[in-house]
């Protein structure tokens, strides 16, 4: 029998079996229990992922900002970052990342500049933690660095520069009208347009400057870059350069609208001697010419005359003196060029004074096609710039200005002037009279070195072109600045793209100059074509392509009122010959309307105004920054 005591055991045995069995609700109690590590557990997840968002956000930023830094920064010695790059930076930075986002706080960035000349940077952020906060988590600071530099890959660059008259002005219109002289190296005489105060080629000299200097900064040790110079006007001064390549590149001979001496004219009223006691022998031997041919150094001769006396005085003859001069034939004439070409000083074969002539460099092209169009596949000589020259007609021609005459309207023209030795005119000097008539004979019959002729822009020959080579700012510096890089002459933009064309090909004569460095890619190729005015050729400016008012080169029988339209086509047609070349052609009109051509002349997107000397600079600066490659470094 169970005891009392015993059922009640049995009772509570009963019940904490039935609660030992019985499982509802522990699920609650142990969800309970883990909560906490649970919670530190996503907590942790989800902070970490928002501060690697946060942190991948805030590098993009701090990279957006130093590339937008390094754009604007303007290259200088200063070791710390111009305002407006360190503006630009911030910017940057703060448009890609806003205070605020994802709960962050205490956002800084700090651009600085580099000593290679880059922009580098650093950015924090403070992130505040949310759940793991419920267990004490501190908020976290993140940091990034980041830099931006321009990278440049092995490059050729070649600078066409229009040196003409109006570049001694300034952009606002204001000009000298005054012309000086200077000394070349080969010790001619050249002249140039006396500069205003702030001219635009003293803006061209630093905007180069400030291009070579961009460039310079952003180049590592294994790169790279040549520059090239070809200054233009109505001729460009690349005879140096063709015979340091090769001599025969210039031709022995060549013809030049010039004049030759036909015979005697008489200078002024004759006079007569008596001479006694001569024999018939002696009385003959005293009649002939003096010099016996050709003339003295002064341009003088006389011709003695004798006629015996019929008197008491048996013997006696008479001399009859008349001072001669030289009647001249203004005509083509073809002269010896093979020492010209040399630069030695030669005789003046168009004068008898005894007048050296000495070669300045500048050239006529060779022979040419007469037209208004042209196939960039099959050029003529002069256009077709990886031509190497084989005969007369592939060659160069040395300009010869001493030799060169203006003769008016005329196909040839027999002058003796009003002196002994007609070189010099009559004033008022007036270049260019379309017709020969009367006094303005004395005033044409002049040659193309002439003062006159110089200083008004109908001969210019400027500084002599410079082949792709390595250049040191030095180099630079004082090619920008030497006493012959001035201004003077007349417009042709064709002239200087064809030499600028012809210096960078990778095939033609100077293919040698822009070769790929040993071991290296190809350099990419870059023609940097500035003019401050539109076309403006003149029928009878003695330039690259002769006298156009004689030799008819460019327009032939077409005649010469159309001549701007020819000249632009030879123009258009070499910019496409360098394009299919992968030359990349940047054209900077300066002061000047990007005219059709000129925007035509450029590569797609790169024809740029400047319209002031600073503008300028921008504009150099811009083109230095698309070549060299902007890239994040760090």
């Amino acid at each position: 029998m169970i005891q009392p005591d015993d059922r009640k055991a049995v009772r509570t045995a009963s019940t904490m079996g039935k609660l030992r069995r019985d499982v509802r609700g522990n699920t609650l109690a142990m969800m309970a229990i883990a909560l906490i590590p649970i919670s530190a557990m996503i907590g942790s997840g989800i902070d970490t992922a928002r501060l690697y968002v946060v942190k991948v956000r805030l590098q993009q930023a701090c990279d957006a900002g130093v590339l937008a830094g390094r754009k604007a920064m303007l290259s200088s010695n200063s070791t710390t970052l111009d305002t407006n790059a360190t503006n630009q930076a911030s910017a940057s930075f703060n448009n890609n990342f806003k205070a605020g986002w994802m709960r962050t706080d205490t956002v800084s960035f700090t651009p600085s500049k580099t000593t290679d000349q880059q922009v580098s940077g650093v950015a924090s952020a403070n992130v505040p933690m949310s759940i793991m906060k419920m267990f004490s988590a501190p908020d976290v600071t993140l940091n990034v660095t980041c830099e931006a530099r321009y990278d440049v890959a092995d490059t050729d660059m070649m600078f066409v520069l229009d040196t003409t008259g109006s570049m001694a002005c300034t952009s606002g219109g204001t000009c000298t009208g005054a012309v000086d002289t200077y000394t070349r190296s080969n010790g001619t005489t050249g002249y140039k347009s006396r500069e205003a105060s702030g001219s635009k080629i003293s803006g061209l000299r630093t905007a180069v400057l400030n291009f070579y200097d961009t460039i310079a900064a952003n180049i590592d040790p294994t790169t790279h870059v040549r520059y090239g110079f070809v200054t233009y006007s109505s001729t460009v001064n690349a005879g140096k350069a063709l015979y340091d390549l090769s001599p025969s590149n210039i031709v022995d001979s060549w013809t030049y609208q010039s004049r030759k001496i036909v015979g005697d004219a008489y200078n002024g009223n004759s006079s007569t001697t008596n001479y006694t006691g001569k024999t018939d022998a002696d009385c003959n031997a005293m009649a002939g010419r003096t010099p016996a041919t050709g003339f003295t150094t002064t341009g003088q001769a006389t011709l003695y005359t004798v006629a015996k006396l019929p008197s008491a005085n048996s013997g006696t003859c008479q001399i009859k003196n008349q001072p001669l001069k030289p009647t001249w034939r203004y005509q083509p004439v073809t002269y010896d060029t093979s020492q010209f070409k040399t630069g030695n000083a030669v005789n003046d074969p168009s004068r008898i004074d005894g007048s050296k002539s000495s070669w300045a460099g500048c050239i006529e092209e060779r022979d040419t096609t007469a037209s208004a169009t042209f196939d960039v596949n099959n050029l003529p000589p002069d256009l077709d710039p990886d031509l190497a020259p084989t005969n007369d007609s592939t060659k160069w021609r040395p300009m010869w200005p001493d030799v060169e005459y203006y003769r008016g309207g005329n196909t040839t023209l027999d002058y003796s002037g009003d002196s002994s030795l007609p070189t010099t005119p009559v004033a008022p000097y007036a270049f260019g009279d379309k017709e020969y008539t009367g006094s303005s004979a004395v005033q044409s019959m002049v040659p193309m070195d002439y003062s006159a002729n110089q200083s008004s822009g109908y001969y210019s020959c400027g500084k002599p072109v410079s082949r792709l080579a390595v250049m040191t700012r030095t180099d630079v510096s004082n090619f920008v600045n030497a006493v012959d890089f001035v201004a003077l002459g007349g417009t042709y933009h064709d002239t200087g793209m064809i030499w600028g064309t012809r210096m960078i090909s990778p095939n033609g004569i100077f293919a040698s100059d822009t070769a790929a460095w040993p071991g290296r890619n190809a350099p990419n190729r870059y023609i940097v074509f500035m003019t401050d005015g539109d076309m403006a050729p003149n029928e009878k400016i003695y330039g690259m392509y002769g006298m156009e008012y004689y030799d008819k080169r460019v327009t032939g029988s077409a005649g010469t009122s159309n001549l701007t339209n020819y000249h632009n086509a030879r123009f258009l047609a070499e910019c496409a010959a360098a394009k299919a070349r992968n030359i990349k052609v940047f054209v900077i009109g300066f002061g000047q309307t990007l005219t059709t051509q000129l925007t035509q002349c450029a590569s797609p997107g790169k024809a740029y105004y400047a319209s002031d000397n600073a503008s300028l600079n921008q504009a150099f600066q811009d083109i230095a920054k698309q070549i060299a490659l902007l890239r994040i470094s760090q």
